[in-house]
This record gives C-alpha cells, structure tokens and sequence, in this order.
C-alpha cells in the first residue's frame, strides 16, 4: 500500500475518534487498527511511526504507541 493511502487512512480514523466523547481516543483509533487493519498495514504503520510519521495526526502517532506489533 502506498504510504500516503495509509497516512491518509490512519487520520481518516483519529477524526472519527477524535469526535467521541471519551478520553480513551488514542485506545479507540489502536484498537479499530488492531481489529482490521491486516497484519502488512500495520507493520507499514509501525514502520513509518518509528521513521517519524510524517502526515500523520497528533492522535494517529498517539495511536502508533498502542498498535500490535505483528507476529
């Protein structure tokens, strides 16, 4: 997947939680990634996290902290 599809993905996800009513929103985007996000995504995710994360939100990097690595 292009990293400017997953960027844009990824935040498309932060804004839907960013909109809950909840302080767990970090929680929320990690865990909707964690449940269907395949496996190649999110290891790109991780990747392009650790590389900085450019494009990404403030809430999606927050994310980035709580998505499962991979086995």
């Amino acid at each position: 997947m292009k990293t400017e599809k997953m960027v844009y993905m990824a935040n498309q996800i932060a804004t839907f939680f960013s909109s809950q009513p909840t302080d767990e929103k970090a929680e929320g985007v990690a865990a909707h990634i964690n449940d269907f996000w395949e496996p190649r995504m999110r290891e790109q995710l991780l990747a392009h996290c650790e590389a900085g994360g450019e494009g990404l939100s403030d809430l999606a990097l927050d994310a980035c902290k709580l998505v499962k690595q991979p086995a």
